[in-house]
């Protein structure tokens, strides 16, 4: 077997295992995140959402996201579901229990991808509280 073969076996395997995790991704409930920037425009951002003792959490995957950054600057944000739009403050969790508790209910619900995109994707990673508010 030729060194192009090998290679173009190996970059088709990496090709199909992302694709296969996006799909897997996208099968459970994805929302959209609206953050806001200084002047009040808005930015829609997919990512996974939970539910514990009624309030719901996303995760900042990564230091640097634009989205999380906007986040952090300005914490009234909007959760976007298949049920409606939510206004929200949102805070980072800093609780190491909480963080845990919730990380649990991210892997009951999510499975097996979001244990591997915490492998290939997450760095560092950050929780955010995300608290309903009146329009």
């Amino acid at each position: 077997m030729t060194i192009r073969r090998l290679a173009l076996i190996a970059l088709s395997a990496l090709f199909l295992l992302g694709l296969g995790t996006y799909l897997a991704g996208e099968r459970t409930e994805v929302a959209r995140l609206r953050t806001f920037d200084e002047a009040g425009t808005g930015y829609e951002t997919k990512m996974w959402v939970v539910d514990l003792d009624g309030r719901s959490y996303v995760r900042i995957g990564r230091a640097g996201r634009g989205w999380g950054e906007r986040l952090k600057a300005h914490p009234l944000v909007e959760l976007i579901r298949a049920s409606g739009t939510v206004p929200c403050t949102s805070s980072i969790v800093t609780d190491d229990t909480a963080r845990h508790r919730i990380d649990e209910a991210f892997a009951v619900k999510y499975g097996w991808v979001d244990w591997w995109y915490g492998v290939v994707l997450r760095s560092n990673a950050e929780t955010v509280q995300l608290d309903p508010r009146a329009p």
